[in-house]
């Protein structure tokens, strides 16, 4: 298994891996820059770099780790890309349901796919779906995602690279909040993040702050107004971290 530094979930799962961009958070892409490097150290999988490519051979995985966790799926794609079968999206989330020991988290840009497929899907309680929104002019992918049958739904603000002013959070469970790091990173304004936070409590939502991000995301730390928010959806939230 592949286990993960990000700091809401354990380890990853990556059926698939490579991207298209599609919004303005894509532009400095974590996954593009490490499937490049993976690329060159030989790893198997990334021989077409951040081409998308299926790795039906990884489908099984999870039903192998028996110690439960937290899984990112395709934590180097998008499970709703476009160029990704129907076929192969059902695939995977009849795995997970059968792997119902481990939680599943699940992160999308492409909302309407994902509404569109919703009903097609297996939404078993341990599958988080999230959708990414990094400003203002994607604050729609939220209201598909509040369409979809998903049974714990949160969103992912990270890069937060503009304000959400008044995002409507009925029946999102989660929301993480996060600034861009590594190489070209973006700044994050801190106003934003609390704006965020205080919806969050006001829409009782459970928020969990990732990191300020910049160049050396260690030095900047994920401290807000003096303290580190991990809250989690549920019961994990009593348990994780």
């Amino acid at each position: 298994m592949a286990y993960s530094k990000i700091e809401w979930t354990d380890s990853t799962w990556n059926p698939l891996t490579g991207c298209t961009k599609v919004s303005d958070g894509c532009q400095n892409c974590y996954a593009e820059r490490m499937s490049k490097r993976l690329h060159a150290m030989g790893n198997p999988n990334y021989i077409n770099e951040f081409t998308l490519t299926l790795h039906p051979d990884s489908l099984e995985l999870p039903l192998k780790w028996k110690t439960p966790q937290m899984i990112f799926v395709n934590s180097m794609s998008d499970l709703f890309h476009e160029s990704v079968p129907e076929e192969y999206i059902v695939q995977i989330f009849n795995i997970m349901e059968k792997a119902n020991w481990h939680v599943f988290q699940i992160l999308t840009k492409r909302s309407k796919r994902l509404l569109e497929l919703s009903d097609k899907l297996r939404w078993s309680q341990n599958i988080w779906m999230g959708v990414t929104v990094e400003n203002e002019k994607y604050v729609n992918r939220i209201e598909d995602l509040q369409k979809t049958k998903a049974v714990i739904k949160f969103i992912s603000f990270e890069p937060l690279l503009g304000p959400v002013t008044k995002p409507n959070l009925l029946g999102i469970d989660w929301a993480i909040v996060g600034g861009e790091s590594g190489p070209h990173a973006r700044p994050i304004n801190p106003a934003w993040v609390r704006n965020i936070r205080e919806e969050c409590l006001l829409q009782k939502t459970r928020f969990f702050f990732k990191q300020w991000g910049g160049t050396n995301r260690k030095k900047t730390g994920r401290i807000l107004d003096g303290k580190i928010w991990n809250e989690m959806p549920g019961e994990i939230s009593n348990t994780f971290l």
